[in-house]
């Protein structure tokens, strides 16, 4: 049986031999897209501690 870390694992790696199948422009806008949801992320969390200190 696999546990979620095997699974995940496996997922990564399949996600990695995806994006080396990728052109430079896919590949590029792939890593801008990931780059703008975690700078949302972190915004979002940053905003609703500083609002929760309010």
């Amino acid at each position: 049986m696999l546990t979620r870390y095997a699974t995940s694992q496996r997922l990564a790696v399949a996600r990695d031999k995806q994006a080396q199948e990728l052109d430079e422009e896919e590949s590029s806008m792939i890593f801008k897209m990931i780059d703008s949801f975690l700078t949302k992320k972190k915004f979002k969390d940053f905003f609703n501690k500083n609002v929760a200190s309010l």
